[in-house]
């Protein structure tokens, strides 16, 4: 074999485990060997990181010295070349030599910058104190061109961005402005029916999907307006397209509903003002036909609202009928009233304006009216798209046994004819009318009474929910200042269509008509009655006794209001007695009886000679009502009582 260079060569144990413990019986038990990161782990702990690199160089020549021999004799053998190469492959001394050498170079540089932190940070290590300078003679003038240019170079670029600006804003108001036809004709679709007819652009103003039955047909035609002159500016509210309404249906329309007094002449009939209602102005923001087209709307619905009406009073039986003269009705809901439902329509707004500024009277529109109008015809239409009969199966199957008691058990004519009564909107309406004129009526007539007398005090609280065809209201009859014991008198009143029903506090209801004068009396009537149950608490709160008392007094002058009421009470020892009669028209009248051993001037009788009938209460004595102090009826009352109770 031929001699060659020295080869280091790597002997390792066998793969065997090492035994840890031997047992008694003689086996072994074994360690487990070590996974690859435990390997590294025990080899990383042979490093010696405190061995400096010169001696690792100097271990490594004396591991080299023993191989000299060998290396001259092999030079000798090979050529020059072959020994220069040889030179070169020296194997590493130890294999995490360089792994060593890095991470102490890695600890060096991290100790450099750790020192220069401290040194930056703490001012104890070293401080830097400012070098003074002399400084340059200054140069203003070249300064102050200096900053002129610097200026005239910042405004020339402000200049020229705000230029941009302007003329992209520009740009985009025109491109708002020039709105194309087509996308106009696209809103217009999202909100109104269009249909082409050849080559028309048609629309529908009408009711009729929504269940109308108003022959008018309701169209308009959608044109492109060109009346634009491109030489000049483009206006603001500028649209490309407009629309064409019927004339019929073009300006402004209401109904108006008032009740008036019956007038004896009706050839002024018809001759309203219809031009009192100022033109609804356009919310700003929405399109011009819009406005247009809903104005127009309205104006078909109010003519369908009217056709209807005046179709229902010619068709209806009343004992007063109605009268549909030009563009009114005349209704007559109570005597001597009258219900007029006008269609006001108007055109010419030059013409409106001049007629709103001469002199009117006061507005006596019903707007309440007015909008329930619209809502029952509304109510109308959706009825009639409701009432449609909807396709039905050829075939059924067999119904229940109820349904085959339909022949003894069914309808009769009476009762199917009482079914298929429906109210019209004339119907309707009257009797609404009814209810707020009556409701009206009521409130007037107790805030006149209110204002009128002030002993007893009159309460009203009004209901907040109502129905179109009933309200309620609250009376209180109270005394100032004895509110808590004299609160006897609390009426419900329930005002309908063409009747008051009033109920008491013991659940007694008494009906009432719609003339103003049946309430007056009846208020009345409880006003009068409330003083003398006035009395009557007063009496009990000041122990006196009650003798008598009546709320329909038979006897002396006979009131043309209602009835007059009296009471009787004795004083807490019976030697005086009051007695109070008071009735609607007659008044208040009291009168006290005295102990006849106070009367003087009683003429001796030769009947009654005892002594004891001295205790007896002698005759009656009036008092001057109207002398009294005190501010109502039952503080001179109280006062009276105290007067002639006995000091305890």
């Amino acid at each position: 074999m031929a001699a060659g260079p020295p080869v280091t060569i790597s002997i390792e144990a066998t793969c065997e485990n090492q035994v840890q413990e031997v047992a008694l019986d003689g086996t072994e038990a074994y360690l487990q060997p070590l996974s690859m990161s435990e390997n590294l782990a025990k080899l990383a702990q042979k490093i010696d990181f405190n061995r400096s690199d010169s001696e690792g160089e100097e271990a490594q020549a004396q591991a080299q010295a023993p191989a000299q021999g060998g290396e001259e004799w092999a030079q000798r053998q090979q050529n020059s070349d072959d020994d220069d190469a040889m030179l070169k492959f020296q194997p590493s001394l130890w294999p995490w030599d360089t792994v060593r050498n890095n991470l102490r170079s890695t600890l060096t540089e991290m100790c450099v910058l750790y020192d220069v932190l401290n040194v930056l940070k703490e001012k104890k290590y070293m401080t830097l104190d400012p070098v003074s300078q002399e400084s340059p003679p200054s140069k203003q003038g070249l300064q102050l061109c200096g900053k002129k240019k610097s200026l005239a170079g910042a405004a020339q670029i402000l200049l020229k961005g705000a230029e941009r600006l302007n003329k992209s804003v520009s740009e985009n108001q025109e491109h708002k402005h020039q709105r194309d036809f087509n996308s106009e004709l696209l809103r217009l679709r999202q909100h109104w029916k269009l249909r082409k007819v050849g080559d028309k652009i048609l629309g529908d103003l009408s009711y009729r999907s929504a269940g109308s039955l108003f022959p008018h047909h309701g169209t308009f035609e959608v044109i492109k307006n060109t009346d634009l002159d491109l030489d000049k500016k483009i206006p603001d509210d500028y649209c490309p397209l407009d629309i064409m309404i019927p004339s019929d249906l073009e300006g402004s329309a209401y109904i108006k509903v008032s009740i008036q007094k019956q007038t004896h002449d009706i050839g002024d009939l018809g001759t309203v003002n219809l031009f009192r209602r100022h033109s609804l102005k356009t919310n700003t923001g929405t399109a011009h036909w819009q406005s247009k087209l809903e104005v127009a709307q309205n104006v078909l619905l109010c003519k369908e609202i009217f056709a209807q009406l005046s179709r229902e009073a010619v068709q209806i039986k009343s004992q007063i009928p109605h009268i549909v003269v030009k563009n009114q009705i005349i209704s007559q809901p109570f005597p001597g009233l009258q219900l007029s439902i006008s269609l006001c329509h108007f055109v010419n707004d030059k013409k409106a304006s001049k007629l709103c500024g001469e002199k009117q009277r006061p507005d006596d529109h019903l707007y309440v009216l007015e909008h329930n109008l619209h809502q029952l015809m509304r109510e109308f239409h959706k009825q009639t798209l409701s009432s449609s009969v909807m396709p039905h199966p050829a075939t059924a199957p067999f119904g229940l046994k109820r349904m085959r008691l339909a022949g003894p058990q069914a309808y009769d004519k009476g009762e199917i004819s009482a079914l298929q009564q429906n109210e019209g909107l004339l119907e309707k309406i009257i009797k609404q009318a009814k209810h707020i004129f009556l409701r009206r009526r009521t409130a007037r007539t107790i805030d006149s009474l209110a204002n009128r007398i002030e002993d007893p005090q009159i309460q009203a609280h009004w209901s907040n929910i109502n129905d179109v065809y009933e309200s309620s209201v609250k009376v209180l009859i109270t005394s100032q200042g004895y509110e808590q014991i004299c609160k006897s008198i609390q009426l419900q009143l329930n005002i309908g269509i063409e009747q008051i029903k009033v109920v008491h506090r013991d659940g007694r209801v008494i009906t009432l008509s719609h003339q103003e004068q049946e309430l007056q009396d009846f208020l009345l009537s409880q006003m009068s009655q409330h003083q003398v149950h006035a009395v009557q608490q007063l009496a009990k709160v000041m122990g006196w006794h009650l003798l008598s008392f009546s709320n329909h007094v038979g006897l002396g002058p006979v009131e043309s209001i209602g009835n007059a009421s009296a009471i009787t009470v004795a004083s807490p020892n019976g030697e005086y007695s009051i007695s109070v009669r008071n009735g609607p028209e007659s008044g208040c009248k009291v009168v006290v009886q005295f102990p006849r051993s106070q009367c003087k001037d009683l003429p001796k009788s030769d009947v009654m000679q005892d002594s004891k009938w001295n205790h007896l209460r002698g005759p009656y004595k009036e008092v001057l009502w109207s002398k009294m102090e005190g501010r109502n009826f039952v503080y001179k009352m109280e006062l009276l009582m105290a007067a002639l109770a006995p000091c305890p």
